[in-house]
């Protein structure tokens, strides 16, 4: 095959092609962990830990450039109403993490900061709510957010019902979006705050591509005609969200691609890893102290052990990422890993640190140069632009 040759003339040239592309393009993940860990175990971002999957030393040995730069609220700090304090306190840890590593990494609000900060030779971050139930659909309570930095928001409440966005993975009185996740969408729009609907219902999507006037991000997701499940994507709706000039971020962990892993996580843990049901009363009834004692426990969250054989190979994972761009085209794919967020990567693949595996193989794939940019994070920048330089 023609790549063959190709890797072998560069080779005898003493280059590695994969490892120049990695270099020049800007690698831009679309959702990581990176601060939750140090609110329950300590620790700093720009130090290395044994037993996690993204630190700042590590994503700069995988030529990471940006990075949706996750707060994540969990589920436990709804029953007593605390979800917003939460939100408050990890937005407060990223801002003096990222200011006591100013030398690694740098706040981005816009797209062309996201490139002024990497040319820098920094990681450009972008603040990220993960879980809208903090919201209760209060605008106020938005604009606040929106004025302590944040920049992307995922509207349905992670896998809870909340009061105006139906999640993916939780009953409630809301299908869809109500009224006022109608005017969440539209007050986001008008603040410039990227709108990220992985999480959401079939139906929240729907609502949300009819509502918003700016492209919008499922910044980790899969596809339904690979793993059947509430939190894939299926092939209607992608095609739907690309129409609307959005991009879908492909999750690392082989439990979205593969359904055997995905059964074999569930039979370990006895249930399905969005099954949030057992939540609720306990909680409501603890300080929020108790609940960071609680909820300390499943950190760091690094995915589960399991079969070598059972895991996918970086190939069958891009197989995911094949058909995506068969249904949607390249402009609508993107790298979004949710590492330190519980994904069990491919075979081989440790941890961020090991993102150019995955430019080795779209490049072996016969992916051009142009579609592999695409693809580390040219068209999640594109959507930032269009939302926040508009």
């Amino acid at each position: 095959m023609w790549w063959i040759l190709l890797l072998a003339v560069w080779n005898a040239a003493g280059q590695d092609p994969a490892a120049r592309i990695h270099r020049d393009a800007l690698v831009f993940d679309a959702h990581t962990h990176m601060v939750n860990r140090q609110l329950y175990l300590g620790g700093d971002i720009g130090v290395r830990v044994a037993d996690g999957q993204v630190d700042l030393p590590r994503a700069k040995e995988g030529g990471l450039d940006g990075m949706f730069f996750t707060v994540y609220v969990s589920e436990q700090y709804y029953p007593g109403h605390f979800e917003t304090k939460q939100a408050l306190r990890l937005l407060d840890l990223a801002h003096s993490q990222i200011r006591r590593n100013a030398d690694k990494v740098a706040i981005a609000y816009t797209a062309s900061d996201v490139e002024r900060i990497s040319k820098q030779g920094k990681i450009a971050a972008v603040l990220d709510l993960e879980g809208g139930f903090d919201l209760s659909g209060d605008l106020g309570v938005l604009r606040s957010l929106y004025n302590l930095g944040l920049r992307v928001a995922q509207l349905p409440a992670h896998n809870w019902a909340n009061s105006f966005a139906e999640s993916c993975c939780a009953a409630g009185a809301v299908k869809g979006l109500n009224e006022q996740g109608r005017a969440v969408v539209k007050e986001m729009n008008r603040l410039g705050m990227v709108i990220n609907i992985s999480h959401a219902s079939d139906a929240t999507i729907e609502d949300v591509l009819a509502t918003s006037t700016d492209p919008v991000i499922a910044t980790h997701h899969g596809l339904r005609s690979f793993n059947d499940i509430p939190r894939t994507m299926s092939e209607p709706l992608l095609k739907k969200l690309a129409a609307k000039g959005g991009v879908m971020g492909f999750h690392m962990g082989c439990e979205f691609h593969s359904r055997p892993f995905f059964d074999f996580r569930t039979r370990q843990a006895g249930r399905a890893f969005w099954d949030t049901r057992e939540i609720g009363k306990k909680e409501a009834e603890l300080t929020i102290l108790d609940i960071d004692r609680l909820v300390s426990k499943s950190y760091p969250m690094v995915g589960i052990q399991a079969p070598e054989e059972l895991k996918l190979t970086v190939d069958d994972w891009f197989k995911v990422v094949d058909r995506a761009i068969e249904v949607a085209g390249e402009d609508h794919v993107a790298l979004g890993t949710d590492f330190d967020g519980g994904p069990t990567p491919p075979r081989g693949m440790r941890d961020i640190r090991d993102l150019p595996m995955l430019t080795q193989a779209m490049l072996k794939r016969g992916y051009s140069e142009a579609r592999i940019r695409k693809f580390l994070g040219g068209n999640t920048l594109r959507v930032l632009r269009a939302v926040t330089e508009r």
